[in-house]
């Protein structure tokens, strides 16, 4: 994360010069990009310092056209589903990918768990993502996670399940 375009050019070429552009608050994969062209970049990076935003860049890593996102509640996973990607590299099923609800392994309910309490939330969509070794990475943690697609795919009333957490919960 940068303020600056020359330090997120400089990030660009540590992150191997193939990289996804985030903004900061966002969902459903709008406004994500992969940028893999240094004029691009300069670009990209240039325009984005001239409207005042933070520059998110995140080192674009090949996948088998899926992803993991892992449900968490309260410490326990509640549900996961993979996304399969759609008509481009990203996954979301707002942008075409669909979903399919999966039981994860406890490698991979251990690394979303450790995720969420490593910022201290109680509730969270942990997005894991394979690479092209075989090891699975911790993409994003989000804390006010999308659940529609997660619900339906896993039959799980996600909404309900917040709520009654919640409920039990008082802050």
């Amino acid at each position: 994360m940068c303020q600056r375009a020359d330090d997120a050019l400089a990030a660009f070429a540590d992150l191997g010069g193939d990289v996804v552009v985030k903004p900061l608050f966002g969902s459903e994969g709008r406004g994500v990009l992969r940028v893999s062209d240094p004029d691009l970049a300069w670009r990209t990076f240039r325009t984005l310092e001239q409207t005042g935003c933070v520059l998110y860049l995140q080192r674009f890593v090949p996948h088998p056209g899926w992803d993991l996102r892992v449900f968490l509640l309260g410490g326990c996973v509640l549900a996961a589903m993979r996304r399969c990607g759609g008509a481009d590299w990203r996954t979301n099923v707002a942008r075409g990918g669909r979903a399919e609800a999966v039981r994860p392994t406890a490698e991979e309910e251990r690394l979303a768990l450790a995720a969420a309490d490593a910022i201290d939330a109680p509730i969270a969509g942990v997005d894991l993502l394979k690479d092209d070794d075989g090891q699975m990475l911790v993409l994003e943690v989000n804390t006010v996670p999308g659940w529609r697609a997660l619900a339906a795919a896993s039959s799980i009333d996600v909404a309900a399940a917040v709520v009654d957490w919640l409920a039990s919960h008082p802050p």
